[in-house]
């Protein structure tokens, strides 16, 4: 009988300038700090539990077009081109960590953060802290850096790979703003695929790897990203770009229509040569209106048995 890895619902719990207030109708309601806006969910099946009025109090509307992630933001009140959040980060330090970064609105609907990641950056700060040795990590498809600072205030050397100049400008930005200007960390602008080619044939190799790609984009020189078809050869990449004793490995994927299983088993069979242990399943956010979770992405991790 085959044996599956365990299945978890993976809630960010310590957020205090995030909350999502309410969802329903294929909308969701969340305050980003001092603002709240309304987006676009297509998991939210179920009605509203909020009234109108605590809609109409969003900053700031999203609407869509038929184009996938197109549309405009329709701004109901004032919003700064970009404003300060934190995230508490349980470092072991007698005195707590905030990662402190800036969100702004984007024509892509998003603000610079996906909350429910903070799941991964509080796991893998705790296995970067207990370690008890130096430890180089990989963030391929960084973003705006935020699981990358996470990583190098608990200790490691971290290289962030994206795409998209103007998101690593952001990611640096990000780390200015949280003072760790000081820490050892690589900004690479490239794709993903060509830069981990590279990597394998100068012999670099890392402890961790955090794999957070997108359904579909394109790199700097046009490179196309189509997740079902590159994913399992950026797998492969990554094996035999890891050390001889790796910590982790962390895959989360977006607007799929993938099953955690499906990317578990992909990981379990890239880390099969090493001693350790696999989970998968999905990342949620708790309601503030019912209590409702709702599901933001599915992932798989691997971390060391050592």
């Amino acid at each position: 009988m085959v044996k599956f890895p365990p299945f978890n619902l993976l809630e960010a719990k310590s957020w205090q300038d995030y909350e999502l207030l309410d969802s329903g109708d294929g909308l969701k309601l969340e305050r980003f700090g001092k603002y709240i806006f309304a987006r676009p969910e297509s998991q939210a099946m179920w009605s509203r539990a909020l009234p109108q009025k605590d809609w109409d109090a969003a900053h700031a509307v999203f609407q869509p077009t038929a184009e996938e992630s197109g549309g405009h933001w329709d701004f109901k009140k004032r919003v700064d081109e970009k404003w300060e959040m934190s995230y508490p980060l349980p470092l072991s330090a007698a005195e707590a960590f905030r990662l402190r970064f800036w969100a702004m609105t984007t024509p892509g609907r998003h603000l610079g953060v996906f909350p429910e990641v903070a799941a991964h950056w509080d796991f893998m700060a705790g296995l970067i802290q207990t370690a008890n040795r130096p430890v180089k990590v990989l963030n391929l498809f960084g973003y705006t850096g935020l699981a990358t600072l996470a990583a190098a205030a608990a200790g490691a050397q971290v290289t962030h790979v994206d795409a998209s100049k103007k998101s690593v400008s952001w990611a640096r930005e990000n780390q200015a703003l949280s003072g760790l200007g000081e820490k050892p960390i690589r900004w690479i602008v490239e794709d993903a695929v060509k830069y981990m080619q590279r990597e394998e044939k100068r012999g670099v190799r890392y402890d961790g790897i955090i794999l957070d790609p997108p359904k579909f984009g394109r790199g700097p020189k046009g490179e196309v990203w189509e997740v079902y078809k590159s994913l399992p050869h950026l797998f492969e990449i990554c094996r035999a770009c890891l050390s001889e004793n790796p910590l982790f490995v962390i895959a989360t994927l977006y607007a799929v229509r993938a099953s955690a299983i499906h990317v578990a088993q992909a990981l379990d069979e890239m880390m099969k040569k090493y001693e350790g242990q696999t989970d998968s399943g999905e990342l949620v956010t708790r309601e503030k209106s019912a209590n409702r979770l709702l599901s933001q992405a599915v992932y798989a991790r691997w971390w060391s048995n050592k």
